[in-house]
């Protein structure tokens, strides 16, 4: 039960830190979030060299505006992947308006399909980083090399029965990636 209890405890020391101006909470933060935010940026934008800049963008934020994180709300991973979420929709939206403007094309309708695409996409990579590793597992097993239930079983050493529930409740976690109304928060 304390093990649940750490992740928001570290949260607002997390803050606390921050908002005292502690560089190492900086570099604590970024090794334990970067490969997170850049994953995610990288997903929605599908470009190496803008995911690095919206990542750069988050971390700034956070250490400039540490207090626009409220513990209350949920845990600091989340809000630092709705924030690169956020932040990354806004550019691939400027970028890709633009293009439609050098275009002289009406391709407003495409750009929010794009958006909305790249966004559940996002949504999706999130929930599976997130979810507890026994269902993640199930799933990648599943996936990835092809088990039905009762192989995944087998590769897991549990009941059939057990890995059926796994890969329900991996699949119903993943299916919430597109629940999230376009423009409604993101990941997390």
């Amino acid at each position: 039960m304390a093990r649940r209890d750490t992740p928001p405890r570290w949260d607002r020391k997390m803050q606390q830190r921050l908002a005292r101006g502690e560089a190492a909470a900086l570099g604590e933060l970024y090794d334990r979030f970067a490969s997170l935010v850049h994953g995610l940026a990288q997903r929605v934008l599908g470009d190496e060299r803008a995911a690095d800049g919206i990542t750069r963008e988050v971390f700034a934020h956070v250490w400039e505006n540490p207090e626009s994180y409220d513990p209350k709300q949920g845990p600091l991973r989340s809000w630092v992947a709705t924030l690169t979420h956020r932040l990354a929709v806004q550019r691939l939206r400027t970028t890709e308006t633009a293009a439609l403007a050098d275009d002289d094309t009406d391709g407003t309708e495409e750009l929010e399909r794009k958006v909305r695409r790249a966004s559940v996409a996002a949504r999706a990579d999130y929930i599976v980083t997130s979810m507890p590793t026994p269902l993640r597992t199930a799933l990648e097993l599943a996936y990835f090399q092809r088990r039905d239930y009762r192989q995944t079983a087998a590769d897991l050493g549990v009941t059939a029965d057990e890995a059926r529930r796994r890969l329900r409740l991996g699949l119903q976690l993943l299916s919430t990636a597109q629940d999230t109304p376009p423009g409604q928060g993101g990941p997390g």
